[in-house]
């Protein structure tokens, strides 16, 4: 399995608005992090998709490497 590129060792802060969905970026070579801009093509990585479920700030994992999908669970401190 291949290996995510590291877009940042720290998480993206977002305010995220509730019912609205986000493609989060798996790939990590996306321009627009934490979401992606389909630079994942020539890769197995696919977008995941984040619905909002509150209106209110989110941090998204730009690592990459996050065991919790789109969300930061801190993993980016092992790396």
């Amino acid at each position: 399995m291949a290996e995510p590129v590291i877009a940042q060792k720290t998480p993206c802060a977002v305010d995220v608005e509730a019912g609205k969905s986000y493609w989060w970026c798996s790939c990590g070579k996306s321009a627009t992090q934490p979401f992606c801009d389909g630079s994942h093509h020539s890769t197995e990585f696919k977008p995941v998709e984040y619905k909002a479920t509150e209106t209110g700030t989110v941090y998204f994992c730009a690592c990459k490497h996050s065991e919790d999908g789109a969300l930061c669970d801190g993993a980016h401190n092992n790396l």
